[in-house]
């Protein structure tokens, strides 16, 4: 086998290209016996794989159908674009939207009105299509969008929970462009994100009937004791223009389609680590909680395998995905992947029956940005935390403080990657030897 270090990265390489649109997304495109319609072909979309799967859909269009035109627009994370002929791509900011994406967001939905029965729509979403795909709705401005959307951030909020708010606060999201496109057909390509892969959370689902109510998004921001703008606390008690829901008749011509999802990447990266002759395990692909709490959960389940060879004997890597939170306290600088590392670390070393010589990991972001920083994530591996010791690095201070970028960083462990052009979550390993 490769050194730890390698062999995880290895890991995490396989499950990011598992995800790559240029993978992923001709094959749906071919199962599906796609061809152009009578009239227009519209490509619209959002998210940090926009862009990869804009360019993906030009490439394909462009081989089997060179008479007929596309046009469109999809909005993309800054550093994530591609550069395409034909549909024109946007970079905005995420996660906290800016006004690059509100105007982007007003473009994307003025070329899906005035639109036939003989027209098509090709919707591509992915993860960050919440925050780039960003008009607010009436009477709610940019700055108060902008001041929740932080606030949910750090509250330690579900993704479900934080895209019930957006879809209404929203005059896009939560199925609401799919009412501006029909009667079009519409096909949606999804690269889920989103633990359950739930498509009306995908995006928040621009495309998609939403199950959740106005009262709902208010519950939420009771439930974190967020206190709201009056405009926003007037807007969510109103409940007028409610978000339309799944039996909707405007989803009649609507198709979605999941291409790329956590489970396909951690299926991709336990084929890698087979051929190495290590033992995969999958955990879960839809893991939510509190880092911390989610790296006591797996700390207990190494102590098991060590102790007790169950539920399987090392060698053996245990996987698992999902999408994690972090309640921030601390002023420093990090991600839920970090984080996540930090407090793995810190309940690995206080069980004195566990050999940390045997223990590495890696936690990433599939997108290759752990959060607001530049890292994908980062290693953990046997010697961490005698090097932090001698490094004079507090582990449990860089935890409290939300830290783990710089403890990270000072070691040398950050996993950098640049932005993938994809996004099926987190990723998780933990190899015990």
């Amino acid at each position: 086998m490769k050194s730890p270090s390698d062999f995880l990265k290895s890991l995490f390489q396989a499950a990011v290209a598992a995800a790559d649109p240029n993978h992923c997304l001709p094959t749906h495109l071919l199962n599906l016996k796609i061809t152009p319609p009578k009239g227009r072909t519209i490509v619209l979309g959002a998210g940090k794989a926009a862009g990869s799967m804009a360019k993906a859909l030009e490439s394909f269009w462009a081989l089997n159908f060179p008479k007929n035109a596309i046009e469109g627009l999809i909005i993309t994370r800054y550093g994530h674009g591609q550069s395409c002929k034909h549909i024109d791509v946007v970079e905005a900011a995420h996660p906290v939207p800016d006004n690059a994406g509100i105007q982007g967001a007003e473009k994307l939905l003025s070329l899906a009105h005035g639109l036939t029965r003989d027209d098509l729509v090709i919707c591509l979403i992915s993860g960050g299509a919440s925050a780039l795909l960003s008009l607010p709705a009436a009477g709610i401005t940019a700055t108060e969008k902008q001041n929740i959307t932080r606030e949910l951030l750090k509250s330690g909020a579900t993704i479900h929970e934080i895209n019930s708010v957006r879809k209404h606060l929203s005059a896009i999201k939560g199925g609401r462009l799919a009412k501006v496109i029909a009667p079009a057909k519409t096909l949606t390509f999804c690269i889920s994100d989103v633990p359950g892969d739930e498509l009306d959370v995908i995006g928040s689902g621009p495309t998609v009937g939403d199950p959740t109510y106005y009262h709902d998004a208010l519950q939420v921001l009771k439930k974190y004791e967020i206190q709201p703008s009056t405009n926003i606390f007037n807007h969510l008690s109103s409940s007028v223009d409610e978000t339309p829901k799944p039996n909707d008749k405007v989803f009649n011509n609507c198709q979605n389609i999941l291409i790329a999802t956590p489970q396909m990447a951690l299926e991709s990266a336990s084929k890698v680590a087979l051929s190495a002759g290590i033992t995969p395990l999958i955990i879960g692909d839809s893991i939510e909680g509190e880092a911390r709490d989610v790296a006591s959960v797996h700390a207990g389940i190494v102590s098991q395998i060590m102790r007790h060879h169950q539920p399987i004997k090392a060698p053996v890597v245990l996987l698992s995905g999902g999408e994690t939170t972090v309640t921030v306290r601390g002023s420093g600088r990090g991600g839920r992947n970090v984080e996540f590392l930090l407090a793995l670390a810190a309940k690995l070393k206080e069980r004195s029956n566990i050999h940390l010589s045997r223990i590495s990991a890696i936690a990433c972001d599939t997108d290759g940005i752990d959060g607001t920083e530049t890292n994908a994530g980062a290693l953990y591996l046997p010697d961490t935390i005698a090097r932090a010791n001698a490094a004079q690095l507090s582990l449990e201070g860089h935890l409290s403080n939300n830290d783990g970028y710089t403890f990270f960083e000072k070691l040398g462990d950050l996993v950098i990657t640049g932005p993938t052009l994809t996004n099926v979550n987190d990723f998780r390993a933990i190899l015990v030897l």
